[in-house]
């Protein structure tokens, strides 16, 4: 089978975030390719991983700086970076697996770059949260992002609380190690019922998506060692039906500060419901 050559064509001075395999390195696109071997220099969050997706689809680093930026350092190499820039050179940044950004310190280096005025652009490609909302079965029309839950304490719960509320389908990371941990927090949170699927090396060989409800789920993982990269994703929270106590009581707070008509169109949107509706209640209320 032929392979196609990444295109050498001079870049513009500038940032390129480069998106790169999750799991299958045939993933990758043909534009970042061709920005990989075109890009003066190249940065990432694991320069090894970097080499070695190159050397598999035959691009040489050359004599061209590889260099490190990740958590520890990205102070100081994005001084470094920056500086390239400003004398004219192209810089390709990639992540370690996915997309830059998402769970990657590349973040501020794109926030110094546009604030130097540099030229920001994407090479999109591989996203484990994208590729997790595609075979999940769960809505996709809105969906929540939450990245990796606090290891412990109040802030952990506090993050699933506020996720478990979402009216939009919830992604997040979780270490393998915590999994279960995770799935028998959320019981805490969610309804035993409310669906949840956990993706486990997306893209890679032993490839797995387990669907069911939250008990179902959590069933699954119970007894097993469970390796390698892992998304959980959950169903948005259920709509609640307001009770004539909660519209009253939002009524009573609303007018103390509002006149009837704005009261109701106010509590209305807050709680879904007809503004004639509340706005005859209001009324009744303000009688009162």
């Amino acid at each position: 089978m032929s392979e196609t050559k990444p295109t050498l064509t001079r870049l513009a001075p500038g940032l390129y975030f480069v998106a790169t395999p999750i799991g299958a390195a045939r993933d990758i696109t043909l534009r970042a390719l061709d920005i990989l071997a075109s890009a003066d220099v190249l940065a990432a969050e694991d320069t090894r991983t970097l080499r070695h997706l190159m050397e598999i689809h035959g691009i040489p680093v050359g004599g061209r700086p590889l260099v490190p930026y990740h958590d520890h350092n990205g102070e100081s190499a994005g001084v470094r970076l920056l500086a390239m820039m400003a004398e004219g050179k192209s810089v390709a940044y990639a992540s370690e697996a996915g997309t830059p950004l998402v769970s990657d310190p590349g973040y501020q280096l794109g926030r110094d770059a546009i604030a130097a005025g540099q030229t920001v652009l994407a090479a999109p490609g591989p996203s484990a949260v994208l590729a997790a909302l595609t075979v999940s079965g769960l809505p996709s029309d809105r969906f929540l992002f939450a990245g990796f839950p606090p290891a412990s304490g109040g802030s952990r719960q506090s993050f699933l609380e506020t996720a478990a509320a979402s009216d939009a389908t919830v992604i997040l990371y979780e270490s393998p190690k915590r999994l279960q941990k995770l799935l028998g927090e959320l019981g805490q949170y969610l309804e035993e019922d409310r669906p949840v699927v956990v993706c486990r090396e997306l893209t890679k060989r032993f490839e797995e998506s387990v669907r069911g409800t939250l008990a179902e789920v959590r069933a699954a993982f119970e007894d097993r060692d469970v390796k390698g990269e892992i998304v959980v994703l959950f169903g948005r929270a259920p709509t609640r039906v307001a009770s004539e106590g909660d519209v009253d009581t939002a009524l009573r707070q609303a007018l103390t500060q509002h006149r009837v008509k704005d009261a109701a169109a106010l509590v209305s949107e807050a709680l879904g419901l007809p503004r004639r509706d509340v706005y005859q209640r209001a009324l009744k209320l303000s009688g009162e």
